[in-house]
């Protein structure tokens, strides 16, 4: 293993420092929490009656105090593909611990929302504040104090980060999580985008849309494109949170069965009654946060982990911002391509090396902390290898060279020698831009800007070819105290095809995009946000608006401060944003996270 990178190294002791009181108070906390769990046979008989009333099987073992007793959170429902799996999964887990002498339980259940039945429509209001909504039944599910480790059942977009920023509150426990794995490859990813922008133009029909959608997205598992549920997928194996190479073994098979029991069995083992105690809040530090950062540059993951990682970090008393990810952007090279990004989707990533592949090189460069405390058998280096079946019996082997040189490239020759995730900041504020998904002729427009409200209205003008020209388009009053932050990607056909005709086309948004913006040029997660007379506010039509991801620029020539900010939209009441107008008022910045929660909980 290499010396580690001189900016890895830098970025540590940056984040370390700048989260030292912080990060105290957090393990301070978790100390106290661990010294104060009760021993179960201390607690009250009337409380151990209750919960142990429909533990019919395990209630002589409950009432015996042996081994550990699970928690099992779950955010099943079966309107999530990827979620569909996990509605037998208690059953199987349950048997599983008792293999080992252990017990399990569900100690509660989280929402859990899908952004691509969302996506458009107002229902994706709600969407970044269920994160907070997870985390906080997370809690819920951990407060009753009846278990020595936990296992978590979660893959999609919010919902592993709520699952997380939930479950560190309650640090002082081993936490593993617990994929299902993607549904087979459908429909190519080229074909579904070429019949989107063939709809966007009015050439294919609502009825073929709907055929080639229903070819991708086709069987229970998770989406196959590398979006955000994938990137967590991801995170959780460069932070050592999952059984190591579980993320994308397809659900239903015989190595999946295999995973998931390793995981009941092992989290019984880190237990504080063994001698490998791995409480979750340990397991999640600096090195920890900066590596999932790092898999996320290398991978060209999602772009909503430029909020979800400074949120899980704060949950952890870790300080980690924008700059942070900009400059480890600037060291890790990007050895993989995966669609939206390139033309496989996960199962073909995971075939030619996939997650183990990813780590083992990033080890050998310097580029990771092998370092950290992990749920596996030992550090990352563990998670360098890939799960297999031997007979009955589950085993790693080693991986050696990419399976396929379009998919994954060593770090020695890597498809671009940064991560592609650069910060652009300047008089219009603070924002994201991907660059791995995008040209690099496109890094740089400079163009008058048209500005809007609303997804709807760019459509429409779409439509009417007044954005037949070069433009930034400007969609505002997006961010979290304006509407919760939607996903706005009905923005990207449109725009697509825009640049696809030959124009000059970029998107500036405080509104988020995820792993699949594309590849229009775009700064996103813009902060300040417009509501309250952020920058964006006092843009007029006809601007003009520099977007660099070269010279990391975000500006207009503009005389902004001789403006007035456009009054603030309201949203009339509906479909339940009603509900979380409380959030919508206390949430912080993009850059922090956009958590309600967090803020008002002073971390």
């Amino acid at each position: 293993m290499s010396k580690l990178h001189d900016t890895i190294h830098r970025v540590t002791q940056r984040v370390i420092e700048n989260s030292r009181g912080s990060r105290a108070a957090y393990l301070e906390l978790m100390q106290r929490e661990a010294d104060n769990q009760p021993d179960r046979a201390q607690v009250s008989c009337s409380n151990l009656a209750h919960a142990y009333a429909g533990a019919l099987e395990d209630q002589e073992a409950l009432k015996a105090n042996r081994g550990a007793n699970i928690g099992i959170v779950s955010a099943y429902n079966d309107m999530l593909s990827a979620h569909q799996p996990y509605g037998r999964y208690p059953e199987r887990l349950k048997i599983y611990a008792r293999e080992v002498g252990a017990t399990a339980q569900v100690a509660g259940a989280t929402p859990a929302m899908c952004d691509g039945v969302t996506q458009g429509e107002t229902g994706m209001e709600l969407s970044l504040f269920s994160r907070d909504v997870i985390a906080l039944s997370t809690g819920v599910a951990l407060s009753h104090a009846m278990y020595d480790g936990v296992l978590m059942l979660g893959i999609c977009d919010k919902i592993v980060p709520g699952l997380l920023m939930g479950a560190l509150r309650y640090g002082h426990l081993p936490t593993i999580f617990v994929p299902s794995g993607p549904m087979p490859s459908g429909v190519s990813n080229k074909e579904k985008q070429r019949v989107r922008q063939l709809y966007a133009e009015g050439k294919a029909t609502r009825a073929e849309l709907l055929e080639s959608e229903l070819g991708s997205y086709h069987s229970p598992g998770t989406c196959t494109f590398y979006g955000t549920a994938n990137s967590n997928q991801m995170m959780m194996e460069m932070m050592g949170l999952h059984v190591p190479g579980a993320a994308f073994i397809q659900p239903g098979t015989k190595l999946r069965q295999a995973l998931d029991r390793e995981a009941v069995h092992r989290v019984a083992a880190i237990g504080r009654g063994g001698n490998d105690y791995r409480p979750l809040g340990k397991c999640v530090d600096e090195k920890a946060i900066i590596n999932a950062a790092i898999g996320l540059l290398a991978t060209g993951g999602s772009t909503n982990h430029a909020i979800h990682i400074p949120a899980m970090a704060r949950a952890a008393g870790v300080q980690f911002d924008w700059s942070d990810l900009a400059e480890l952007s600037s060291a890790v090279p990007l050895l993989a391509r995966v669609y939206p990004n390139g033309a496989g989707d996960v199962n073909h990533f995971h075939d030619a090396g996939g997650m183990g592949y990813v780590i083992g090189e990033l080890l050998e460069a310097g580029l990771a902390h092998r370092d950290v405390l992990t749920v596996g058998p030992s550090d990352l280096a563990a998670y360098a290898q890939e799960p297999g079946l031997d007979g009955e019996a589950l085993t790693w082997r080693e991986i050696g060279e990419s399976g396929d040189a379009e998919m994954l490239r060593p770090a020695s020759a890597p498809f671009q020698s940064d991560g592609g995730m650069r910060l652009v900041q300047g008089n219009l504020g603070r924002a994201c831009f991907k660059s791995s998904a995008v040209e690099r002729e496109r890094w740089t427009i400079e163009a008058p800007c048209r500005v809007f409200e609303d997804q709807p209205s760019v459509a429409e003008a779409f439509r009417k070819g007044e954005l037949d020209k070069d433009v930034v388009v400007v969609v505002r009053f997006q961010g979290p105290r304006a509407n919760g932050m939607p996903e706005l990607h009905k923005l990207t056909p449109p725009l697509g095809v825009l640049q696809d005709r030959g124009y000059r086309v970029a998107l500036v948004t405080d509104g988020r995009m995820s792993g699949a913006s594309g590849k229009v040029p775009a700064a996103i997660h813009c902060t300040p946000e417009a509501l309250g007379g952020g920058p964006l506010a006092r843009l007029r039509d006809g601007d003009v608006v520099k977007v660099c991801a070269l010279t990391g620029e975000l500006s207009t020539t503009a005389d902004l401060d001789s403006r007035e900010a456009a009054p603030d939209p309201r949203d009339e009441p509906g479909f339940g944003r009603e509900l979380f107008a409380m959030m919508r008022m206390h949430a912080d910045s993009a850059e922090r996270g956009g958590s309600a929660m967090l803020a008002t909980a002073g971390l």
